[in-house]
């Protein structure tokens, strides 16, 4: 019995380190183009958050946009806006939302939607069906790290 309790108590504590117990995308309440509630109830870190943006496998987000905090990195897009001041142009409720699912605020827009449920989307590789993007902690990584572009 004192086995099957730590071991239910070994798996509860890596699943809530793996983000497991993170919001899920269906359950993400987008209204007025904001996204009130942080994903995961956990301080985004901008370290991390600089890392996932500049990440070609993850955020990837100088593929489209220009961002002078990160002129040692070559090839910034131009398809979207520069990040430049973003911090100072949108509200942390408004940025949450654009990283979850920018489509639901610029519905013409090509930035993907960061933490939507790839069962939404067209030809989705098998490897990646049912994953998002980016993780809940790293919507808010990258958000916290886009609240230092002032």
């Amino acid at each position: 019995m004192k086995r099957s309790l730590f071991a239910a108590a070994f798996a509860a504590s890596a699943l809530a380190a793996a983000g497991a117990w993170a919001i899920t995308p269906a359950e993400v309440k987008i209204e007025d183009g904001t996204v009130a509630e942080s994903l995961t109830g956990t301080p985004g870190d901008p370290a991390n958050g600089r890392k996932v943006f500049a990440n070609r496998k993850k955020g990837n987000c100088l593929a489209c946009h220009a961002n002078s905090d990160m002129a040692e990195m070559l090839f910034h897009g131009e398809i979207g806006p520069s990040l430049d001041g973003v911090a100072e142009r949108y509200e942390p409720e408004q940025l949450r939302a654009l990283l979850v699912n920018s489509k639901s605020v610029f519905p013409d827009t090509i930035m993907p939607g960061f933490f939507v449920d790839s069962a939404t989307l067209n030809r989705v590789m098998p490897k990646f069906q049912g994953k998002t993007i980016l993780t809940a902690q790293e919507v808010e990584d990258v958000l916290a790290y886009l609240l230092t572009l002032k």
